[in-house]
């Protein structure tokens, strides 16, 4: 963006004068909600005026309340549109069901075939990932570790990995020591491993409604049976619901994903957390925590895990780097608590170990702070994308639909009148070559037919608008 030079005679004061431009620029819409301002330096010059004058300029429109500052990142257009409404709060019955995921197996292919628009699977875009620089560093590795990166290594992982990851869970409120870190591949196997250690085939497991279709798959290949529990699209889990099915079944763990949840982006407060674990602590109930978007938050500090509220060792901690690093490398890791012996176990059965150079890969470019740079500037890119995307729904799609403002992930869910078929809308998009994630993927009993879910990760271009406007085309065409 460039600024219109100022009026060296006028007698408005220089910062009134730039705070005008911007402000024009926001009005006629060359800048628009999310989009990121002139850092000060840069306009500075392009302007050739003091710093002091664009900080007050910015401080003059902050006051005005068109941008927002975020700390460590810059000055940004604050969103003024009218928001679309948030989908209800779920209302599953309360009552366990066998897991059905037929019809999800069958969309998967589609919903993550690289060659169509990837609206429909929850990953990140390459094109945002350190890819050059966790390239150099392996190639480092493999040249001063060439014999150890080709040997088994230990089942529990690379050391300077564990030290690593034990360092950055301080910023989720855990101070864990690094032999408690168990090193797997990717999240999927944390949780799977986790759940095999606190469960047995025919016992309950709750769950939040909607979640995560790839957990549905591991209770249904673990032979449990699923509790779908009401969940807020803004806060998360009803623990009083959860409190009451506790209390009336036995429920031999909970599985969820406290921070940025997928599909609905909800997140917890730390309050709620805490509540969460001491509830589940009173009733002897293990907890399961899915944390792999937790470090994607928008705004301010990374929220809290709730395993930072674990006195008793009961709850399993899972994350990994694909949705922020690298999907590729597989590097995720587990801390269980009490149940740290019966990961180990189960680790040595289901695949021995990890392979060492993906994790000496991440544990260096964490060590060298790159990661941390990185997180910036992706946590800038998801939340614009996310407003770009949000804004082509309300202009392309049917009034009446909902969805969800997550303040952190890269995932939106949205919500039809309960008449609209999301699967019917699946298979049309298709015939356009465009893939999303029709809502009864997410639930055990096949619910949300009239929701869908998209990635909001994608690079905003023609093509990725040119989807959304046919999306909301087809969408509307629906009628009851």
């Amino acid at each position: 963006m460039t600024i219109t030079p100022l009026l060296p005679n006028s007698n408005q004061p220089l910062y009134e004068q730039v705070a005008q431009r911007i402000q024009g620029a926001i009005e006629d819409g060359t800048l628009t909600d999310g989009d990121r301002l002139p850092s000060v330096r840069k306009l500075r010059h392009q302007l050739s005026v003091s710093v002091s004058t664009v900080l007050e300029a910015y401080r003059l429109l902050e006051d005005r309340g068109l941008i927002v500052a975020r700390p460590q990142s810059g000055y940004y257009v604050k969103s003024t549109g009218q928001r679309l409404p948030e989908p209800r709060p779920s209302r599953p019955p309360q009552r366990s069901s066998p897991v059905d995921i037929s019809l999800a197996l069958q969309m998967m292919d589609s919903v993550r075939d690289r060659h169509l628009p990837q609206l429909g699977a929850a990953v990140p875009n390459p094109e945002h990932l350190p890819v050059a620089a966790l390239n150099r560093i392996m190639g480092k590795v493999l040249r001063a570790e060439s014999i150890d990166t080709h040997s088994y290594g230990t089942f529990s992982g690379c050391h300077l990995l564990q030290q690593e990851v034990a360092k950055r869970m301080l910023n989720a409120g855990c101070s864990v020591p690094p032999d408690q870190v168990t090193i797997t591949n990717g999240a999927t196997e944390a949780v799977y491993l986790s759940l095999r250690a606190v469960t047995q085939p025919g016992q309950v497991v709750a769950i939040e409604s909607p979640t995560y279709f790839g957990m549905l798959e591991m209770l249904k290949s673990l032979n449990l049976r699923a509790l779908e529990l009401p969940t807020h699209p803004r806060d998360g889990i009803s623990l009083r619901a959860l409190e009451e099915a506790i209390a009336t079944q036995h429920i031999a763990a909970c599985l969820l994903i406290p921070n940025f949840n997928n599909p609905i982006g909800s997140c917890m407060t730390d309050e709620a957390k805490k509540a969460l674990v001491e509830l589940l602590d009173r009733y002897d109930v293990p907890l399961v925590e899915d944390d792999i978007y937790g470090e994607l938050q928008f705004e301010g500090d990374r929220p809290k895990a709730a395993k930072a509220f674990d006195t008793e060792g009961r709850v399993l901690y899972c994350s990994s780097v694909s949705k922020t690093l690298s999907p590729g490398l597989r590097v995720g890791w587990s801390i269980a608590g009490r149940y740290q012996a019966q990961i180990h176990q189960l680790k040595l059965v289901v695949s021995q170990m990890s392979a060492t150079a993906p994790q000496l890969t991440v544990a260096n470019f964490f060590a060298s702070g790159g990661c941390d740079r990185h997180l910036r500037k992706l946590r800038r890119l998801n939340q614009s994308q996310m407003i770009r995307m949000q804004q082509a729904i309300q202009a392309y799609f049917p009034t009446d639909i909902r969805v969800t403002q997550p303040t952190g992930g890269h995932v939106l869910w949205l919500e039809m009148p309960r008449w609209f078929d999301s699967l019917a809308l699946y298979r049309e998009a298709l015939q356009h070559d465009i893939s999303i994630a029709p809502g009864i993927m997410f639930s055990a009993s096949s619910r949300y037919r009239q929701c869908f879910r998209l990635n909001a990760a994608l690079s905003w271009s023609p093509e990725l608008d040119q989807a959304l406007a046919t999306i909301g085309h087809l969408a509307a065409q629906q009628g009851p």
